[in-house]
């Protein structure tokens, strides 16, 4: 693994998103727990148009790339969470931003990917003036699940919902 020196994070590009979603795929199946794609195929059809969420009014596509212009990884920042697309009654929050499908490269693991990209969500909160951060995760994304509460991010069970068999544990974060 070579050190990264700096971080460049940046909205994602139209012409980026195919490449963002494949890393997603690769990662997210790779997880120890994670369903399959046959297990879960809208999740997996998401990651393939990871794109498309960028549709809705509120939300960015962050990508973090090296100074060699290595794709490190990425992140959906939802400033409203009316457009955060999620079970259960996380789109009813009020004055509350969102983070959705944190992905860090295999080869950047432990180098502050998934941190700065989880700051660069929480500086567009707060200039939104937004009260609370909002995300979810599971089982399977351990690293995150650490790196979340090492951030000050505490458990929501309100938030809790199930996608088929997969358990979907609520977070939140006052800013």
């Amino acid at each position: 693994m070579m050190p990264i020196k700096q971080i460049n994070i940046r909205e994602a590009q139209s012409n980026e998103y195919k490449a963002l979603g494949q890393l997603m795929l690769r990662v997210f199946s790779s997880l120890e727990g994670f369903p399959s794609r046959a297990e879960h195929p809208t999740y997996y059809a998401l990651l393939d148009n990871v794109g498309k969420l960028n549709e809705k009014a509120s939300t960015e596509i962050l990508i973090a790339r090296s100074t060699d212009n290595e794709l490190l990884g990425g992140v959906v920042f939802v400033g409203n969470m009316q457009d955060y697309s999620s079970k259960g009654v996380t789109t009813t929050i009020q004055n509350a931003s969102g983070i959705r499908l944190l992905v860090v490269s295999p080869a950047a693991r432990g180098q502050g990917v998934g941190k700065a990209l989880t700051e660069a969500c929480l500086q567009r909160a707060r200039n939104l003036e937004s009260q609370q951060m909002i995300l979810h995760t599971t089982q399977a994304m351990k690293v995150a699940w650490g790196m979340y509460e090492r951030m000050g991010f505490a458990r929501l069970p309100s938030l809790d919902f199930r996608q088929g068999d997969l358990m979907v544990y609520g977070f939140y974060l006052d800013l």
